[in-house]
């Protein structure tokens, strides 16, 4: 074989028969279709059963450059040599039985080494995929955690300015109130004064006028009966008026006289010394004004928190009315909700428990609270995958309210997943 012929492609046609020897190739009426080729170094073999042709080639060539081409029912296979040099023919003649076996022991043994090659380079690579694509996911939810995060800042720190304008707005108010009620105050004083000078020039006119009228008799006016009714004569009686009584203002709604002044005092003594404590021990009371510090005020501003996803503000918010109030249920039962979002299971179980505690005894009025308790602690223990736990609270719930569908369907999911697990135990 000649340099020119080096990459001259092998052209193998199928034949219907003759001196050509590649019968094996194929025959009448069979179809070449999807045989299996294989390229070894020395070796070269293609399959279409139940047909084999196999070549035992010269010298050895490379099998990655080389190729087997299938069209119009001919096979064309370009070789190109692993060594540049001449060959006396394609293939090996004259070779003993021992020596064709090696060389197909040692072609398939060198084949299944570059399956396996190329095997582990694919593992490598598809590892390596997998790996960017994890690199990838994570960079997007970083991304979109900081969004959240950035959302969540710019909503509370919007909250954080409308407090602030609305307690602005409730000084100038409260101002304005002391400033007018002052006026009004002053505006009194100053009503009563004029009319109690009024009534006192009134009343000295009327007595200056009533001596003047008295008659005189004639005669001297030194004489001792004109001293003797100058001496009797009397000022005019006082004009009616009113008076205004003001009464103490009492704490409690009994009268005075029915009260126990003692047990009183002792109850109002132990009030403020818990007010006391309670605004030394809780610093941040000490800027609220007194509308803050209602827990109802501070519920609902919970709750406006929560329906715009700021759990955490809305949290803040219940620990502040539960420090202020720590007997109403639904302010556990809320803020158990909020840590249900956060992910702070325990903290879940604990609320849920306590407003459970709180809302006995059971009443058609706390039906609903009950059966929200009862779910959110179910749903907590279901999370830290404590599913018996979390099944019974759903059986809770599902007593209290029989024809709740929504329960009955995670109940049963629960069911399932118990199952399943003991079976695979």
């Amino acid at each position: 074989m000649s340099a020119e012929q080096e990459k001259e492609p092998i052209a193998l046609k199928r034949s219907r028969g003759g001196d050509s020897g590649l019968d094996g190739l194929g025959g009448p009426g069979v179809q070449l279709g999807s045989p299996d080729k294989k390229k070894r170094k020395s070796n070269s073999q293609v399959n279409v059963p139940p047909f084999l042709f196999e070549a035992i080639l010269y010298a050895p060539v490379d099998d990655t450059s080389s190729t087997a081409k299938i069209r119009n029912e001919t096979i064309f296979f370009t070789l190109y040599k692993k060594e540049v040099a001449m060959w006396e023919s394609l293939v090996m003649e004259n070779g003993d039985k021992e020596k064709m076996q090696r060389i197909r022991e040692n072609a398939v043994i060198k084949a299944q080494e570059k399956a396996d090659e190329e095997e582990k380079s694919k593992a490598v690579t598809k590892r390596e995929h997998k790996k960017l694509a994890l690199e990838a996911t994570m960079k997007l939810e970083e991304t979109e955690r900081k969004r959240i995060e950035n959302l969540k800042e710019e909503e509370r720190k919007k909250v954080t300015e409308e407090l602030e304008i609305w307690k602005e707005k409730q000084r100038n108010e409260e101002k304005q109130r002391r400033i007018q009620s002052e006026e009004k105050i002053h505006r009194e004083r100053k009503l009563i004064e004029e009319k109690k000078k009024s009534e006192i020039n009134k009343t000295l006119t009327a007595g200056t006028s009533q001596a003047r009228s008295i008659p005189t008799r004639a005669g001297s006016s030194g004489s001792i009966f004109s001293e003797k009714l100058k001496e009797e004569s009397f000022p005019a009686p006082r004009s009616a008026g009113t008076i205004q009584i003001n009464f103490t203002s009492r704490v409690f709604p009994t009268a005075l006289r029915e009260s126990r002044v003692a047990e009183e005092e002792e109850w109002l003594h132990k009030q403020a010394e818990a007010r006391r404590e309670m605004n030394a021990n809780f610093s941040e009371l000490k800027d609220l004004n007194e509308e803050e510090k209602n827990p109802d005020w501070l519920k609902d501003k919970g709750n406006k928190m929560f329906a715009t996803g700021n759990y955490l503000a809305a949290v803040n918010a219940y620990n502040l009315a539960i420090l202020l109030n720590n007997k109403i249920p639904v302010l556990y039962l809320n803020r158990a909700a909020c840590h249900l979002k956060l992910r702070n299971l325990h903290k879940t179980i604990e609320d849920s428990s306590k407003a459970l505690e709180l809302l006995l005894p059971p009443v058609p009025d706390n039906v609903d609270a009950r059966v929200k308790a009862y779910v959110r602690r179910g749903t907590a223990f279901c999370h830290l995958e404590l599913y018996a736990e979390g099944l019974q609270d759903y059986d809770a719930a599902l007593k209290i309210d029989p024809t709740n569908k929504t329960l009955k369907q995670d109940a049963e999911k629960i069911q399932h997943i118990i199952q399943g697990t003991a079976q695979d135990s």
